[in-house]
């Protein structure tokens, strides 16, 4: 549990790992604007505990990774994967197991289908097909709350924790949200981080190169063993997106949460969550 700076991909990225090297790697992507904060560091144990060889990472633009310019990314998502590909490279010996939520779950799909002999095994979380075709939008209860929220005063740390716990609040499930833990990320979140406000590059870099991909034909293409884990609850994407995922993916197993939103599976969830993640992960 040693946080590490690595170079790959031309940057330097900020690395912890858990458990035992020797085992199965499982690198862990976090969604846009999130950093190794997403996975809590006993989630993490828990896989570990399993016997998988834990890797989670800052993305760019958060914690301690390479940051850019507030509103100036020097990268697009293309260049996102080709980071996952790089500590696949060095942590997993040119192979591991993925699991991705969010927009972590579209580095995933990207690397399951550009870089298939990278991935030994996928897990999806709480995402949504990339450039999907006709699935419903996120709630109008989401789009009032992110309506109502405002930028807090970037240099006072306790004004960005609770605007960050807040953050959380509205995209949660109703399955017990755990304001105490939430908090203290939020915390460690803000003194890991140089300037939050670079997050929000993830909002308006270059999303790909060239024209969109039909994304769920060529996930019919993927074939290591997948699991695609979401919300009932999901605000964001709703639950028809991870379904769409499934369906797409041959022998895809669909796990849905209740009471479980946008977010990396809560503390209630792990004991279902864990296990079925280490099994869809053996690689």
């Amino acid at each position: 549990m040693t946080e590490q700076m690595v170079g790959v991909n031309g940057v330097e990225l900020c690395v912890e790992t858990f458990g035992d090297p020797a085992d199965s790697a499982l690198l862990l992507i976090p969604g846009a604007g999130g950093s190794m904060e997403t996975w809590e560091a006993d989630f993490c144990l828990a896989l570990a505990g399993v016997g998988r060889f834990v890797i989670r990472y800052d993305l760019r633009d958060t914690g301690r990774s390479v940051s850019y310019p507030v509103g100036a990314p020097g990268y697009g998502f293309l260049d996102l994967v080709g980071d996952a590909v790089g500590l696949v490279e060095v942590f997993g010996g040119g192979r591991a197991g993925v699991a991705g939520l969010s927009m972590g779950g579209a580095i995933g799909q990207y690397m399951a289908v550009d870089h298939a002999e990278k991935v030994a095994s996928l897990a999806l979380i709480s995402t949504s097909p990339v450039f999907p075709a006709e699935l419903p939008p996120l709630t109008a209860q989401l789009l009032e709350a992110y309506g109502a929220m405002t930028d807090p005063d970037w240099g006072d740390r306790e004004a960005v924790v609770e605007h960050l716990v807040r953050g959380a609040r509205i995209h949660w499930g109703p399955l017990g949200f755990d304001e105490g833990v939430v908090r203290e990320a939020a915390g460690r979140i803000y003194d890991r981080s140089p300037d939050l406000r670079t997050t929000g590059n993830h909002n308006v870099m270059k999303r790909a190169d060239g024209p969109e991909r039909d994304m769920l034909a060529l996930l019919s293409a993927v074939s290591v063993p997948t699991i695609v884990i979401h919300g009932a609850a999901d605000p964001m994407f709703p639950s028809e997106h991870g379904a769409a995922v499934a369906e797409a993916i041959p022998g895809a197993e669909l796990l849905v949460l209740d009471g479980v939103g946008h977010q990396a599976p809560p503390r209630p969830t792990w004991s279902v969550v864990v296990p079925a993640i280490a099994f869809a992960t053996t690689g």
